[in-house]
């Protein structure tokens, strides 16, 4: 079964853990962080891990070191996963590109994409259509109209209504 390695500890990265493990798709999720307590080690050693784990994903609420980190981790030979909380909706004609990531309660709707590294945090939606392009996030709560597109490395914040422009 593939092995997930997730850099960053803290609130996002367990989030993101506790939604790989419920999608049942890896048999161990293991972190790296630069001060958390009980993790492997420090983000920096991630390339010594690259024959331990299969997939690593870079668990940063900055949207830019987020990029950074998932191009650094490709080039070192990690697959990046894509990642469905088992109570969010994906439609099976959505687009997902490596390294995004649907948390609880969100919904993503027909045709839609979500590009690499997008987060589609808890209880947001993606309507259908729309394109959320790379590392974007969308925060809990905020939606993404039909056929709205989102640049990349924006956050949408709580409560944001994205709608076409006129």
């Amino acid at each position: 079964m593939d092995r997930l390695l997730i850099l960053g500890a803290g609130g996002y990265g367990k989030t993101v853990a506790e939604a790989a493990e419920q999608s049942g798709a890896f048999g161990e999720i293991a972190f790296l962080d630069d001060a958390a307590p009980g993790v492997l080690g420090k983000c920096e050693e991630y390339a010594a891990f690259a024959g331990r784990f299969s997939h690593a994903y870079a668990a940063f609420g900055n949207n830019a070191l987020r990029a950074v980190w998932l191009d650094r981790l490709e080039q070192a030979g990690f697959a990046l996963p894509v990642i469905v909380h088992p109570r969010a909706y994906v439609s099976p004609s959505a687009q997902m590109s490596p390294g995004a990531v649907v948390l609880a309660l969100a919904a993503v709707g027909a045709s839609a994409v979500l590009e690499r590294g997008v987060i589609v945090n808890m209880g947001a939606i993606v309507d259908h259509d729309a394109r959320v392009e790379a590392c974007a996030h969308i925060a809990p709560g905020a939606i993404v109209k039909a056929s709205v597109h989102v640049d990349p490395q924006i956050k949408l914040e709580s409560g944001t209504v994205a709608v076409r422009p006129e």
